[in-house]
C-alpha cells in the first residue's frame, strides 16, 4: 500500500448520510463526533455559517489527533434568505414543502479538510439549487407519510422519493445536496496525495 493510502482519514460527523457518501470513494476512514456549538452568530450569512461550522467540526476532531486528515461538513437550506431547519414533525415538513411548491430552494454545504499534523486547512462552500415543481396538498401529504423526511433540512430526501418533487436540480455535485460534496473533497484529498484511483 502506498504512503498516501496510509494517511488516516477522519469524518467529523455522525451523519449516516455523510458516512454513506464517503464510503462510495472506497477510502478507509474513521468517524468521530465533533460536539460543537452550532448556534449561528448574529448577522452571519448562510455561506459564512456553513464554512465556519464545517471548519469548527474538523478542527475540533483534529485537535485530538497527532496526524491524519479530518473532514468537516455542514449544510443549510436557504429559502427567501432564511435558513431552514429540520422539520422534526410531519406538520412542519408539510408546511415547508407547501411553501417550496413551484419555487427554488438553495442548499449551501460547507466543506473543510484539516491536516491534524500541521493545522492547515482547506475550505469551500458548495451551492446547489433545487427547483420544486408545483405540488398538490395530497402529493405533499403522501410524500411526508411515505418517506418521513423529518430529520432532513428542506423536508425531503433527494436520494429517495424526494426526487419526485422536483422540476430540476442545478449544481456542480449532486452529492452536495445530500451533505458532502465529493467532487470538491476528492480534489482537496488529491492535494495531499490521496486518490482512490491511484
Amino acid at each position: 500500500m502506498s504512503d498516501s493510502m496510509q494517511t488516516e482519514l477522519w469524518l467529523a460527523s455522525t451523519s449516516p448520510y455523510r458516512q454513506q457518501l464517503l464510503q462510495r470513494t472506497g477510502l478507509p476512514f474513521q468517524v468521530a463526533a465533533p460536539d460543537i456549538d452550532e448556534t449561528p452568530i448574529a448577522g452571519e450569512a448562510p455561506a459564512e455559517l456553513v464554512q465556519r461550522l464545517a471548519l469548527a467540526k474538523a478542527s475540533k476532531v483534529a485537535s485530538t489527533l497527532k496526524h491524519g486528515l479530518v473532514i468537516g461538513s455542514d449544510q443549510v437550506a436557504v429559502y427567501h434568505g432564511d435558513i431552514l431547519g429540520k422539520p422534526h414533525t410531519p406538520e412542519r415538513a408539510m408546511a415547508q414543502l407547501q411553501a417550496f411548491s413551484g419555487n427554488v430552494v438553495t442548499f449551501l454545504t460547507g466543506l473543510a479538510l484539516v491536516d491534524a499534523a500541521t493545522g492547515k486547512s482547506q475550505l469551500c462552500c458548495e451551492p446547489f439549487h433545487v427547483h420544486f415543481r408545483p405540488l398538490s396538498h395530497a402529493e405533499i401529504a403522501n410524500y411526508v407519510a411515505i418517506e418521513q423526511p423529518l430529520d432532513c433540512a428542506g423536508s425531503f430526501k433527494s436520494e429517495g422519493l424526494g426526487i419526485s418533487l422536483f422540476d430540476k436540480l442545478e449544481g456542480n455535485d449532486p452529492n452536495s445536496l445530500v451533505g458532502l460534496p465529493l467532487i470538491r473533497l476528492l480534489a482537496m484529498l488529491r492535494q495531499h496525495g490521496i486518490n482512490p484511483l491511484a
